[in-house]
């Protein structure tokens, strides 16, 4: 497939110097302008650690405490830091419920065997092979990775048939994507999963010769928006709230969905879990449940959020295309090993 011939509007920036900025970056937006260390847990609260989006983490904590009268307290931070934070504190830790953007980090927490079963009733809540057979976390909610690409520079017909495919040298310079973040991370979790680590590592060697980085999706989302950049890797919802808004960031863009069970649609669950160790456990798993009711559900696409929810019978925003249409490729999520991916991304001097 022959393509339009397209040159840089910028100088490739060194992988390591564009990720050097990220953990300041990534600490400034996790919490409310307070180190992790000036944390202090509100005695009577139930404590809710979350590294999903703020809006959604809030709306459903206050929709809950409205319901039940019961009080929340969110603790922020990232989907690895906080995982593995939790692991740290281990049966001490304060959490008693944890909620994850991408399912790797709570997989770190279940194999320390920190999290209690959650609620059959709860799990029977969500969709088919949206609850781990071990019984320990639940989705609650979803996001698909898709390619974002300029329709100014790029046509759809030219557009590569498989994720697999940027790693061609022909595709050199032409895409960017965000490695230093969780989200990226857990799509790689599903390549990996899906392809194997031969192929997975082939590709991430790629990625650091022949890509533009970029700290998140959004910066990813502008780059494209604005040329520097044919295409780029990124989560859907993030382009449906720029269009849902003044479409600064996406205006010149458009959404291409890999389909085939490619692993670039790989399908990503944000994950619920109850700490094993809980002061309230009954009033945690309470939390769970309503966050995966059809009333939590709710919740979640009316914050504007645009992840997919993942209730059975909760139909998600329907401006999105629907889950089943994605035919993303059948990773068991409940296993993805966040651990190699980052031993790969740092052989591969990304990380």
């Amino acid at each position: 497939m022959k393509r339009k011939p397209f040159v840089s509007r910028q100088h490739r920036r060194p992988l390591v110097a564009a990720l050097l900025a990220l953990p300041l970056a990534l600490t400034a937006c996790s919490t409310d302008g307070e180190s992790e260390d000036a944390f202090a847990a509100e005695p009577g609260a139930l404590q809710i650690y979350s590294s999903q989006h703020r809006d959604v983490t809030q709306a459903w904590a206050e929709a809950f405490t409205e319901k039940t009268g019961i009080e929340t307290q969110v603790r922020e931070g990232q989907d690895s830091s906080m995982g593995h934070m939790i692991v740290e504190e281990g049966e001490a830790s304060p959490a008693d419920v944890f909620l994850t953007e991408n399912s790797p980090a709570m997989t770190v927490v279940e194999r320390a065997d920190l999290l209690a079963p959650v609620d059959e009733e709860t799990q029977a809540q969500v969709r088919d092979g949206m609850a781990p057979s071990s019984g320990r976390w639940t989705a609650v909610a979803a996001r698909s990775t898709v390619l974002v690409y300029n329709t100014e520079m790029i046509s759809e017909d030219e557009l590569p048939d498989s994720i697999m495919d940027l790693a061609d040298p022909e595709w050199a310079g032409q895409w960017g994507a965000a490695p230093g973040g969780a989200d990226f991370q857990a799509i790689m979790a599903g390549m990996l999963a899906d392809r194997g680590e031969e192929e997975t590592r082939a590709w991430l060697e790629a990625l650091a010769e022949n890509s533009e980085v970029y700290q998140n999706n959004i910066a990813t989302m502008k780059a494209v928006n604005a040329g520097e950049v044919p295409v780029g890797i990124m989560y859907h919802y993030y382009w449906y709230r720029d269009q849902a808004g003044d479409k600064e960031g996406s205006a010149n863009t458009q959404l291409h969905y890999f389909g085939q069970q490619d692993p670039g649609a790989f399908v990503s669950l944000s994950a619920g879990g109850v700490l094993e160790s809980s002061d309230m456990p009954d009033e945690a798993q309470q939390f769970l449940a309503y966050v995966t009711s059809p009333e939590g559900q709710q919740v979640l696409v009316d914050s504007g959020s645009m992840e997919y929810a993942v209730g059975a019978g909760v139909e998600s925003d329907p401006a999105l295309p629907t889950l089943d249409e994605l035919d993303a490729p059948p990773v068991d999520p409940f296993t993805l090993n966040s651990d190699t991916v980052m031993e790969l991304m740092t052989d591969a001097s990304i990380l």
